[in-house]
């Protein structure tokens, strides 16, 4: 199995406009071969902001996968093509951790 956590920064104002194309994409990535889990999530309301919070522009993306082939095919989909070509303008940045459990 494959540990995967991405953190997304969009552009200032516009992690609504961006998780709501990460949700309109999730069932099709939820049926891809090896997907165990996808699922985004931002900071907890209420907590006090620290230097672990990621802010208002930002989500992380928690997924596991069943192998890495299957998310190297992931990567690949034509559902994530199409996110990736509609959120390119949106985002800021993004990080890719790729973890091994132990």
């Amino acid at each position: 199995m494959i540990h995967v956590i991405a953190i997304i920064t969009a552009k200032p104002g516009l992690r609504a406009q961006v998780l709501e194309a990460f949700q309109a994409n999730r069932e099709a990535v939820l049926a891809e071969k090896g997907c165990i889990e996808y699922g985004a999530a931002v900071d907890a309301a209420g907590m006090p902001t620290s230097k672990g919070s990621f802010g208002p522009d930002t989500f992380v993306v928690v997924e596991r996968w069943a192998s890495v082939a299957d998310l190297q095919a992931h990567a690949v989909a034509p559902h994530m093509v199409a996110y990736g070509a509609k959120t390119k303008e949106w985002t800021a940045s993004r990080m890719i951790h790729v973890l091994d459990p132990v």
